[in-house]
């Protein structure tokens, strides 16, 4: 699998910008699974940018999110939770 931050970097501006749009957990729309593959170097290549839900759209296609990696790169890594001296 290629570089997170080179395929990232393939996308075009409004692609990206969808990608915050749907959050660090939101589904992917069609066109932004399409365009990460794209990105990655063509169709099904994006496979392993994003990973299935477990759970299918309404027309019985599998709902997709970004691998939690691929995330944390695009929106930072989630605060750590401060731990309570003992």
């Amino acid at each position: 699998m290629a570089d997170i931050a080179a395929v990232l970097g393939r996308l075009a501006p409004h692609e990206l910008e969808g990608l915050r749009e749907a959050g660090p957990h939101g589904h992917l729309s069609r066109h932004l699974v399409e365009a990460l593959d794209r990105a990655a170097g063509g169709p099904g290549e994006g496979r392993g940018y994003y990973v299935p839900t477990g759970s299918v759209s309404a027309t019985g296609s599998p709902h997709q999110i970004l691998r939690s990696d691929v995330a944390a790169w695009l929106f930072g890594a989630p605060a750590a939770i401060p731990q309570r001296a003992q």
